[in-house]
């Protein structure tokens, strides 16, 4: 085997230490909340070295950025329906479903919480929001191309996105289908 074939394991140890720590920094975000936690204790819980944990990822607060981007993408992925309201539809169930399920407060909670972690923090924030609006932007930019209406993110984001969170960091009741799907249908309205 030669060096290049031993670095690319997919699925192999790299793949399990970055489910392992992904899944330590959301129980620990569970159980503490943001900043209740070192690298650490991340690392302990995980099973690997902090040396380990610095080394993929640098700093605390790029581990929890990589881990609330991570979860999105993989539990929310942008669909592509082959209409604008089937897409947004999709989504907002997707992230309806993904932010009131078991780890989906936690990880909602972080991604606040980076907003004031400092200048590192902010920076991170602005780079996980900019990406996640990026590829919001390219689900939305196919419907003019259909002949639909054209929506940016942040319209998205403020009319749709926006209320589900509220709802859910301060327990203001339940994301019913029928509530999501309400807030598309006047979005599109």
């Amino acid at each position: 085997m030669d060096e290049q074939q031993r670095t690319r394991r997919p699925g192999g140890r790299s793949a399990r230490v970055g489910a392992a720590v992904h899944q330590a920094v959301t129980d620990l975000v569970g159980e503490r909340g943001y900043g209740g936690f070192t690298v650490s204790e991340v690392a302990a819980r995980a099973g690997v070295a902090d040396t380990t944990v610095y080394r993929r990822w640098g700093s605390l607060e790029a581990l929890l950025t990589d881990v609330t981007l991570t979860r999105l993408n993989a539990r929310s992925p942008m669909p592509d329906t082959g209409d604008l309201a089937g897409d947004l539809h999709t989504y907002a169930a997707a992230v309806a479903r993904e932010i009131s399920g078991p780890e989906g407060l936690a990880v909602l909670r972080l991604t606040v919480a980076l907003s004031g972690s400092g200048p590192e923090g902010l920076r991170l924030r602005d780079s996980f929001l900019a990406e996640r609006a990026r590829q919001m932007q390219s689900m939305l930019d196919r419907a003019p191309a259909r002949g639909e209406r054209h929506l940016d993110a942040l319209t998205v984001l403020d009319h749709v996105m926006a209320p589900m969170y509220i709802r859910v960091l301060f327990g203001a009741g339940p994301l019913t289908p029928e509530y999501v799907a309400g807030l598309v249908d006047r979005l599109l309205g």
